[in-house]
């Protein structure tokens, strides 16, 4: 894509959300902490997950991509070969392994910041490969650009998964809250947003 979609700020989950990730996701999302990342269709695309899940159970991925098309265009350059040529130019691009150590650092500094995991890894394979372009794609996202190399490089190379509208069904926002009684919201759930007034 030659722009991607705008970085967004973290917020905690609305009802709206929870249950537009449980849509995404086909079950409960489990250990949501935050909206990381918001898609330009108004639903989540990443989210912030607890370092260990209600049950205690660590869970070292922070930044958990939900959007089922976003995934599967990802999906299809895992399949086309792309992380094995992206850990084959980490073993010969010295700068390039040396910006991917720091997205590592990165990854692994915001899940501290949350609950420390001793000895588990960030994720995604970094620091010295790429496991999983998902991960990856959702750090980008959720830290914005020039963070995770390899993240802002598969993100370029997908499609702009938002503009077919959002890929489940968007909760109806509230309606407004009016100082006098005697107004009237814009309909029964308020005023409607088009996809480019959404961020």
């Amino acid at each position: 894509m030659e722009t991607p979609p705008p970085q967004t700020e973290p917020a905690p989950p609305t009802d709206a959300d929870i249950e537009a990730c449980r849509e995404q996701l086909g079950r409960p999302p489990r250990g949501l902490r935050a909206v990381a990342h918001r898609c330009p269709c108004g639903n989540p695309d990443v989210v912030e997950t607890a370092p260990r899940l209600p049950d205690g159970t660590p869970f070292p991925t922070t930044y958990y991509l939900t959007c089922p098309r976003a995934g599967s265009a990802i999906g299809t350059l895992e399949s086309g070969g792309l992380m094995k040529e992206m850990t084959e130019r980490l073993g010969r691009d010295p700068e390039l392994a040396a910006a991917y150590r720091r997205a590592h650092r990165d990854y692994l500094a915001r899940r501290d910041a949350i609950e420390v995991l001793a000895g588990f890894p960030s994720a995604g394979g970094m620091p010295d490969r790429v496991k999983c372009l998902h991960v990856l794609v959702a750090h980008s996202l959720a830290a914005g650009p020039g963070v995770n190399p390899l993240g802002d490089e598969a993100l370029a190379l997908l499609p702009e998964w938002w503009r077919k509208g959002p890929c489940v069904p968007a909760a109806a926002p509230p309606a407004p809250v009016r100082e006098n009684a005697h107004e009237l919201p814009d309909g029964p759930a308020g005023p409607s947003r088009s996809e480019e007034e959404l961020s």
